[in-house]
């Protein structure tokens, strides 16, 4: 039975962005964001982040810290609140079916988890996240946090953090 989901962003939505983040003494996850997913869960959502990392394919820092970092970010979130991460390390311009805002990472989390993506929701803070889940079919969610409040696009919602974001989604 497909199960809809929630794919979030990392940077700039869960956590504080920070440019190229590519050291874990560097993450600070937003308030609330554990307590809103664990309400996530407990509605019978299926959670996932999705994310372009291309300071590893500009050589910025390694996939090795890139994890460490992913690594740190889950310990904040808390143990069993996010299903399963998807990354991006390829840079803009290049050939990529998984870089946002294409839909590769998105395709691939709904076919390991057999999600319904009509009942699915995307959650960022750049009009790539938006266009993504515009383009997987998903409902999307603009957070102010990190980029939003300087990014140009048209989501379903428009709300000023990732736990308001839950509750617009909890209230659907």
């Amino acid at each position: 039975m497909t199960r809809p989901a929630v794919f979030f962003d990392r940077d700039g939505t869960l956590m504080e962005e920070v440019n190229y983040c590519a050291d874990p003494r560097d993450v600070h996850v937003y308030p609330g964001v554990p307590e809103a997913l664990r309400k996530l869960k407990t509605a019978g959502f299926k959670t996932f982040i999705v994310t372009n990392q291309s300071g590893i394919g500009r050589g910025l820092f390694s996939e090795a810290q890139y994890q460490a970092v992913q690594q740190e970010l889950l310990s904040q979130i808390g143990e069993g609140l996010i299903d399963a991460s998807y990354f991006c390390p390829d840079v803009p311009g290049a050939p990529s079916t998984r870089r946002k805002p294409e839909t590769g990472m998105i395709l691939e989390a709904a076919a390991d988890h057999d999600i319904d993506l009509a009942r699915s929701y995307m959650v960022g803070d750049k009009v790539a996240d938006i266009e993504c889940g515009r383009r997987a079919g998903l409902r999307t969610i603009l957070v102010l946090t990190g980029y939003g409040a300087e990014e140009q696009c048209c989501p379903d919602f428009r709300v000023p953090d990732v736990v308001l974001a839950i509750e617009v989604i909890l209230a659907s």
